[in-house]
């Protein structure tokens, strides 16, 4: 046994069948005893009730008390996060994303997906955005940086934005680990985007619908398209690019509304094929004519962050759905999506059938969708699982 200097900590009897089954975290229920001075974000040990190890990860106050970075005994040092980190981008270079002249932009580590719950890593270009959702991921920021710079992957510049996941974010503001720039222009297979970091949502960019973007595109040639809550156009530009009649992109954020119309400037897409509104999602579908739309994108923000908010979720992703069963015209096809992790692909589903249900029309799957290779989903880890999509077509 390897002497690494962690505090110990111990389970109940009967509740480390979890850890064996290499799930990542260890909740507070489970813990026998510990020391009383441990602080959030330490590095720690957890052993059986017999005294066997069983994993080392950070130490939380809170449900979830321990989040599993290994489940080898080992000393946490650089060493460890340069193992890490090219693990990920040995990964990322098989599924094609490494040196690729069509998309330069893509995830790299993905928390529980990468074994290093609490870390979010994406790549824009010769820039890294880094999100730690923890204070044991905030304090090992430094280590993380300097892996970075150990990768192959010519970075110029690299963006702490870990502060709104903070109790404290004025101890832990946003800031460069490395270089400075404000935003980038990156390619995803073959489209141009501007990528905002600093003021955008998430690290800039919704990287996780790729694949379902390029999927659309095979299906929008000259139809008319409705991209609700678009942000910055993801799914606009694909459509546009792909031949649509028309898109009509709306968000109820103005920046959004400024930033789509760049991206749109930026694929030299002719200012007629597309109209950006600023507007309430629900109110304007509920205004739009009967048949106006042949595909419909409905791509909202989490409606449940936590478990407590999941009947209203589920009353939320209901009634937008059946706004746009019953607007849109027969034979079209709805892109509908959840990135709420509360709400699991079969609760979405049956949300969905009894928006269906509500309008009386027919509706059958094509699809059904989640989140891109490079946001991979730890098996031992279901609720890793967090974006669903479904395409329906409706007669």
């Amino acid at each position: 046994m390897i002497e690494t200097g962690y505090p110990k900590l111990t389970l109940h009897p009967g509740k480390d069948r979890s850890l064996r089954n290499r799930h990542p975290w260890v909740f507070s229920g489970a813990i026998k005893s510990k020391k009383d001075s441990i602080q959030e974000g330490t590095l720690v040990e957890v052993f059986d009730c017999d005294g066997n190890y069983l994993a080392t990860g950070h130490f939380h106050h809170g449900t979830i008390m321990v989040r599993v970075i290994s489940f080898n005994q080992r000393v946490i040092d650089q060493h460890f996060w340069n193992e890490s980190l090219q693990a990920a981008l040995d990964l990322r270079a098989t599924l094609g994303l490494i040196k690729n002249s069509q998309t330069d932009a893509y995830r790299l580590i993905h928390g529980e997906g990468d074994d290093l719950p609490g870390l979010v890593i994406d790549i824009y270009g010769d820039c890294a955005v880094v999100q730690a959702h923890s204070e044991g991921m905030r304090r090992s920021l430094d280590a993380i940086g300097n892996a970075l710079r150990n990768t192959p992957l010519q970075l110029n510049h690299i963006y702490n934005k870990s502060a709104e996941f903070s109790d404290q974010p004025a101890d832990h503001p946003n800031g460069w680990l490395l270089g400075q720039a404000e935003s980038s222009v990156v390619f995803e297979n073959g489209r141009r985007f501007h990528v905002n970091w600093k003021d955008g949502q998430k690290t800039g960019f919704f990287l996780d619908q790729r694949d379902n973007r390029s999927l659309l595109a095979s299906y929008v040639k000259e139809k008319n398209v409705l991209n609700t809550f678009c942000y910055s156009g993801g799914f606009s530009i694909y459509a546009l690019t792909a031949g649509a009649k028309h898109v009509t992109s709306i968000d109820s954020s103005k920046k959004a509304i400024e930033w789509i119309q760049q991206n749109v400037e930026l694929n030299k897409i002719a200012a007629e094929k597309h109209q950006a509104i600023c507007d309430d999602v629900s109110a304007y579908l509920k205004n739009v004519k009967n048949d106006e739309y042949e595909v419909i994108i409905l791509d909202p923000p989490a409606y449940a962050k936590h478990l407590s908010a999941i009947d209203r979720a589920v009353v939320g992703y209901r009634n937008i759905n059946e706004l746009a069963i019953r607007k849109i015209k027969a034979g079209g096809m709805l892109f509908t999506f959840s990135c709420s992790q509360a709400i699991d692909k079969q609760l979405f589903r049956k949300t969905v059938f009894m928006a269906a249900a509500k309008t009386g029309r027919r509706v059958r799957i094509l699809h059904q969708l989640s989140q891109g290779a490079d946001h991979p989903i730890n098996l031992f880890h279901p609720e890793g699982e967090y974006l669903k999509g479904l395409v329906l077509v409706v007669d």
